[in-house]
């Protein structure tokens, strides 16, 4: 089982790697719907990490 560092780590890791392979990310220097996907995943378990919510992205507050 993964923990929360663990998940969050291969978030991140995805995501620079995915940046530093995408043709479409080095030639527009803008993310890409995938990169902005993957960031996007990151930040929910980063916050979810913060806010000690283990697995999963944290509760959405209105």
């Amino acid at each position: 089982m993964q923990t929360p560092t663990d998940s969050l780590d291969q978030a991140r890791m995805a995501y620079e790697g995915h940046l530093n392979t995408c043709r479409q990310c080095a030639v527009d220097r803008a993310p890409c719907a995938v990169a902005k996907h993957l960031r996007r995943v990151y930040n929910s378990l980063n916050l979810a990490a913060r806010r000690g919510v283990s697995g999963g992205p944290a509760p959405r507050m209105r």
